[in-house]
């Protein structure tokens, strides 16, 4: 759904740029406490920054992936419900926003001028519809593992279709052909859907995979179990720990990450090349609405990674699994760097605070 330069006007495409940058401020602050916060305030969140700048490239990687969904559209992960999930709802918009700004300037994917469009809608609001409805279905359903992931499933599933009628949306304040709007709704909402299936699909399966490894990392299941409880002297306190392994909680990432990564590197060097060529639901929906009469080129259509090829290497194969490479691992670097800086910004505002509270 990543949307071209040309399909919105300037002060709508604007107007849309400031609700992101202002998305990604308040993302950024709210992403210290998800990244940073102690064992003892947020369990686990000592842990996540090293998976955030994963979940992006995972994203990335999986994006690069386009299914069938109809005859002639195809469709592809959008993010937002499965970052969310995994790594809380702020740094869930982040991860799509670096996703995003990747694409668009290494890969002329997404229009730059709609980069603020782009964000908008497939960052803010299939985190803000995803996370807010896999939260009300968390406190309704019972608090196991199960209930989680079916909750990421109907989360995930939902937040693409209403990601379709934001932009609908936009393109009724903004767009530059006169079409029916009602007609681009239903065929947007509609072909959506369909996706949205897919992404749920993803979703489910990635969020079922890490909690059944690693339940402490994922963000959207901590707390599933509360520590044993013991009443001493009419009190309750937390029962000593049992002598064996050390719990899950105490391990390292390092192996998850480490097979995250391998996994994203699979996926964008190699299974992508067996992707579907088919246009996904917007670019389809365009065309048979007459909206894309006014796409504009890319500016970045000259990059050497443009329409994820590499310049000059004509084995079509060897030069999509070098530009999803290249892709994976500039995308990990960012969202690892950006998130790396944001937990330690945490920490530097939590040092003062810690030295007056011990005083």
């Amino acid at each position: 759904m990543h949307v071209p330069d040309g399909f919105i006007n300037t002060p709508v495409s604007v107007a849309a740029g400031v609700v992101a940058a202002g998305a990604v401020a308040v993302s950024l602050r709210g992403a210290r406490r998800e990244l940073g916060g102690s064992p003892a305030e947020l369990p686990g969140a000592d842990r996540t920054a090293p998976l955030a700048g994963l979940v992006a490239a995972f994203v990335f990687a999986v994006q690069m992936l386009n299914f069938p969904v109809a005859a002639g559209t195809s469709g592809h992960l959008l993010g937002g419900a499965l970052a969310a999930i995994l790594v809380g709802p702020f740094t869930g918009v982040l991860c799509i926003a670096v996703v995003l700004l990747m694409q668009g300037i290494l890969f002329a994917d997404g229009g730059l001028t709609a980069l603020g469009v782009n964000i908008t809608v497939m960052g803010v609001v299939t985190v803000l519809v995803a996370y807010g409805l896999f939260r009300g279905l968390v406190k309704i359903l019972p608090r196991t593992r199960r209930s989680v992931t079916a909750a990421s499933f109907v989360a995930a599933l939902v937040s693409v279709p209403a990601a379709a009628a934001a932009f609908t949306l936009l393109y009724e304040v903004g767009g530059l052909t006169e079409v029916p709007i009602g007609s681009v709704l239903t065929a947007m909402v509609g072909v959506h859907v369909l996706i949205g299936i897919g992404e749920a699909v993803i979703t489910m399966l990635t969020v079922g995979a890490v909690i059944a490894v690693r339940p402490d990392l994922v963000y959207g299941a901590r707390g599933l179990s509360a520590p044993l409880k013991l009443r001493v002297g009419g009190e309750l306190v937390d029962a000593p720990a049992a002598a064996g392994p050390a719990p899950a909680a105490a391990r390292s990432p390092r192996r998850l990450w480490l097979g995250g990564l391998v996994t994203s590197l699979v996926l964008a060097g190699f299974v992508s090349f067996y992707a579907s060529a088919d246009p996904d639901g917007l670019e389809k929906v365009a065309a048979d609405n007459g909206i894309d009469r006014t796409v504009e080129e890319h500016a970045a259509a000259d990059s050497p990674l443009a329409d994820y090829g590499v310049k000059d290497v004509s084995d079509a194969r060897l030069s999509g699994g070098l530009a999803g490479v290249i892709g994976v691992g500039a995308t990990v670097a960012l969202g690892s760097g950006v998130f790396y800086v944001v937990r330690r910004r945490r920490s530097e505002d939590a040092g003062p605070e810690s030295v007056q509270g011990s005083v």
